[in-house]
């Protein structure tokens, strides 16, 4: 009885244990259960949330809807309007034109005084004038009218007509004179176009010879015509002169002999620009020295190969660049004149001189063979360049 007391407490203990392990595992299950029902829980309450905001807006977009459907409704409504409105608009401007265009046939003046309709302070100021009390002012104005018809001559609205269809005819003149002014005024943009143009040109042509030509009379020097600043070249020009690289700020710094160079070179240039067959120079090279005297006899053999010059000068300088040489002097109280041809010192010479009898036969047989050298070369020299 005590092994089965025995055997008994043991089974008991182990249904006791069992039934421990048992009650664990159902707390495990329910704390797994209660963790899985309190996530459930906490995204219905989720869901709750969002279905409850989803419902606030589904109710604010039914409400913008209906605002949204009253818009449209006026907006078709403002729209007929409109439309309503835009054809009162364009019947109004068909009736407008169809009055422009009666007015204009009916007066004729209108066509060449429309420019000034609406001007402020013109004599068709619209804005100024009140058009309900000018209306009155017409009808006050037609019935003064009427009025004064019955005192009126009526023969002068023959006259009127006929100072009408002058005035018309004037019109038309002025007409045909404004489209002789517009033709002419386009004659003269063309004509200064080509002034300009031709001014150009001039003024490229006479700075390189004015240059190069005081060059030649002042070597090391420069000069040339530029137009002031801010100003093109047929409004103006400016002589500038240059020593070396330094430009002269004024020609009050050059010396007399220099100014006379400068104001020789540029009438040469002018002169260049257009040459004439003869040119006469009378005492240029006065105020110069011989070297300057010299430069100038160079500088018209090399810039005016093609032209001739009468120069009177007095200086041997400019001698020596001459093909035939005139000289006058006084020998016992009677003017005489020896012709040179030649340069430098190959001179052969033919004078007219009253010298002594014993002299007169040498004198006779000079002139008589310079005379047959001279016919013998006529017409070489006449092309030459003639430097006096």
């Amino acid at each position: 009885e005590l092994q089965a007391a025995v055997d008994a407490c043991a089974e008991a203990k182990k249904e006791l244990e069992e039934a421990n392990v048992t009650e664990s595992e159902r707390q495990i299950e329910v704390g797994t259960v209660k963790a899985n029902y309190d996530d459930t829980k906490l995204a219905l309450d989720k869901l709750e949330e969002r279905l409850a905001k989803f419902s606030a807006e589904l109710g604010e977009l039914k409400h913008q809807k209906s605002k949204l459907e009253e818009q449209v409704d006026e907006t078709k409504l403002e729209a007929k309007k409109l439309h309503i409105a835009i054809q009162r608009i364009q019947r109004d401007r068909s009736n407008a034109e169809r009055a422009v265009a009666s007015l204009m046939n009916k007066h004729t003046w209108i066509e060449s005084e429309k420019g000034a309709f609406g001007l402020a302070g013109g004599d068709y100021d619209f804005e100024a004038s009140n058009p309900d009390q000018m209306s009155r002012h017409l009808n006050k104005l037609k019935e003064e009218q009427d009025a004064l018809s019955q005192k009126i001559n009526k023969k002068v609205m023959g006259m009127i007509e006929k100072a009408e269809g002058e005035y018309t005819e004037l019109l038309r003149k002025r007409k045909v004179v404004e489209n002789d002014k517009k033709k002419i005024q386009s004659v003269i943009e063309e004509l200064d176009v080509k002034k300009k143009s031709e001014l150009q040109r001039t003024w490229v042509k006479v700075n390189k010879d004015f240059g190069s030509i005081f060059s030649t009379l002042l070597p090391g020097a420069l000069a040339k015509l530029e137009p002031p600043e801010g100003l093109e070249a047929w409004q103006g020009l400016e002589v500038k002169v240059a020593f070396g690289d330094v430009w002269k700020e004024s020609l009050s710094e050059l010396s007399g002999g220099q100014r006379s160079l400068l104001a020789l070179s540029l009438i040469l240039s002018l002169l260049l620009f257009k040459p004439a067959p003869m040119y006469i120079l009378d005492e240029v090279d006065a105020a110069l020295d011989l070297s300057h005297t010299q430069n100038i006899g160079n500088m018209l053999k090399t810039h005016f190969s093609h032209s001739q010059f009468i120069v009177v000068s007095l200086k041997e300088g400019m001698f020596n660049n001459a093909n035939v040489i005139f000289r006058t002097k006084f020998i016992d109280g009677v003017s005489t004149v020896t012709r040179t041809i030649g340069v430098g010192s190959s001179v052969r010479t033919r004078g007219a001189l009253d010298e002594s009898d014993s002299n007169a036969k040498s004198s006779k047989r000079a002139a008589t063979n310079a005379s047959r050298k001279r016919q013998s070369r006529s017409n070489r020299l006449g092309k030459e360049n003639a430097l006096a």
